[in-house]
């Protein structure tokens, strides 16, 4: 898992069937000074997080199939919290 800042939404007008009523999101990981590092990539959105927000991302195939309760496919990356706090190394997650 990654804690990285959502910088934007994605929109497509033709997904893939397993993307058909997923809201998609632009994600960049942050180091721990919260400074963006790495590649963006483009994960679902299962914790109703926007452009801006500061999110835990799992980003492995099983795990994204476990968080959205559905059988593997075409998802991997998966948005499964916001961060509320974050303060050396330890994260505190909204419900």
């Amino acid at each position: 898992m990654i804690v990285a800042r959502v910088t934007g939404e994605v929109v497509a007008t033709i997904k893939h069937g397993d993307l058909a009523t997923a809201k998609l999101l632009l994600v960049h990981p942050v180091g721990p000074d919260g400074a963006l590092i790495g590649r963006a990539s483009i994960a679902v959105d299962a914790a109703d997080a926007g452009p801006g927000d500061l999110v835990l991302v799992a980003d492995e195939g099983n795990g994204a199939a476990q968080v959205l309760q559905r059988p593997r496919g075409a998802i991997r990356t998966v948005v499964v919290g916001v961060v509320d706090a974050w303060t050396d190394g330890a994260i505190a997650l909204e419900r």
